[in-house]
């Protein structure tokens, strides 16, 4: 043992833990300790942009025996948080949560907002086809963050490089909607927080058709590359009834050939009438959830394309919904700072109309009362399914806000991926997975 008083031993039913804290590996008194397995840390790291997670493993030589995952080292409050902030205002905590997904977050949350107000069918077409437009480019590049990561994490440097190459086009592409690049808050209940700027449909053209030119070398790089595969093929494997019994949803369960995604399964905001494909995979293992993401990226792009069309036919149409009492920002102009009303709305409440500017005062700083109940809806996020569960008492803020984070959730399959395999194999198995820590440490 040591005498170390901030690296005491610990009595536990498998016997001491020994905590060393630098010392001389020979002032250790280990005796009668008997066995080759030995329990080490991975982490509290940031292990590429994942998050900061531990793992804790038991080891027989390279061979993991045990696995499981620390969290809460990323812990923000943001749930806590909505409690004291106006029904609008929430957007702009959870957009926060899974950073790399952004308006998941917010779509979910505005979705569950709008069935307790009662007016989902009072959302405008074009408010819709824009919020599907910005799921599905954050869908790519969520997909493309994974792959990077994923690859930078294999030693695949050129994969990570492409990825964060090709993912600054849809962000260029966010921030010309929205005024920002992450963390955006531009989808609200009742609609969205501004109409698109002129020139917005050609620039997502333009990025579409260089996407489709960039996507074949993740193909031609890894698909059937001999050293790729070979940390991949049957690493992780988790099959579907596995799945199932942890409620793992996204990439994970679709690489065991169960088509489940909710934008086929429980439609919303018309995914119905759009032509995609589910994409699975036969191989229930990390080289499947690879090529599973890999193929959503060019559903998305089908989906993008079809979002395109729609909007070229809705030039002037409304974005929010003609409730005045709900919809606020009324007529947000977003600059380079990501902030602001435009200049015409601005004149007309201060210098126009009294009763104007009394409303905009009020909805501003008080918000708009939601009736009292509770629900719970879901959207098919890039990692899995999103669920946001709100509580109302007929208030202007949540009583409570709870969201089912996909990361969480899958999270729990890497005991099962990871033990039995080598310890290398640890880190494809979590990249595999995909988790993003700000959305599990809520």
């Amino acid at each position: 043992m040591t005498s170390d008083p901030y690296a005491s031993s610990t009595e536990t039913a498998e016997g001491p833990v020994f905590t060393v804290t630098g010392q001389d590996w020979d002032t250790i008194d280990a005796a009668g300790v008997e066995g080759d397995r030995l329990v080490v840390n991975m982490g509290p790291q940031h292990p590429s942009t994942h998050g900061v997670l531990r793992l804790i493993l038991e080891i027989d030589g390279e061979t993991v025996t045990d696995a499981r995952a620390g969290i809460g080292y990323l812990h923000t409050g943001i749930e806590k948080n909505m409690e004291y902030r106006t029904w609008t205002q929430g957007v702009t905590f959870c957009t926060r949560m899974d950073y790399v997904a952004p308006f998941s977050n917010e779509a979910v949350y505005v979705q569950a907002v709008e069935r307790l107000l009662g007016i989902e069918d009072d959302v405008p077409e074009k408010a819709k086809v824009l919020r599907v437009l910005l799921l599905e480019l954050n869908r790519i590049s969520s997909h493309l963050v994974c792959i990077a990561t994923g690859g930078m994490e294999l030693g695949a440097l050129t994969v990570m490089t492409c990825g964060f190459r090709d993912r600054e086009l849809i962000l260029d592409v966010f921030e010309m909607i929205t005024g920002l690049r992450m963390n955006h808050a531009y989808l609200r209940p009742g609609g969205v927080a501004q109409d698109v700027p002129p020139g917005t449909l050609d620039k997502v053209r333009e990025t579409v058709a260089l996407l489709k030119k960039r996507l074949p070398e993740y193909a031609a790089l890894c698909n059937a590359n001999p050293i790729f595969k070979a940390r991949l093929v049957d690493v992780g494997h988790l099959d579907l009834a596995g799945c199932l019994a942890l409620g793992i949803t996204g990439p994970v369960l679709r690489s065991t050939g169960y088509a489940w995604d909710l934008r086929r399964t429980q439609p919303y905001w018309d995914y119905e009438t759009y032509e995609f494909d589910v994409a699975t995979w036969e191989q229930p293992d990390a080289y499947g959830r690879f090529r599973v993401r890999q193929d959503e990226m060019w559903q998305s792009l089908r989906v993008v394309e079809q979002c395109v069309d729609r909007l070229a036919r809705m030039e002037g149409a409304p974005v929010m919904v003609a409730d005045k009492k709900i919809a606020w920002p009324a007529k947000l102009s977003v600059g380079g700072d990501g902030q602001g009303n435009s200049p015409e709305h601005i004149a007309h409440i201060m210098g126009e109309s009294m009763e104007a500017l009394i409303h905009h005062f009020k909805l501003v700083t008080e918000g708009f009362r939601v009736p009292a109940g509770q629900v719970y809806t879901a959207i098919e996020a890039p990692r899995g399914e999103i669920g946001c569960h709100l509580v109302s008492d007929g208030g202007t803020r949540p009583y409570r806000a709870h969201f089912r984070d996909p990361s969480f959730v899958n999270l729990q399959g890497t005991s099962v991926m990871s033990e039995g395999g080598m310890l290398s194999d640890v880190i494809v198995a979590v990249a595999s997975i995909d988790p993003v820590m700000g959305g599990v440490d809520r």
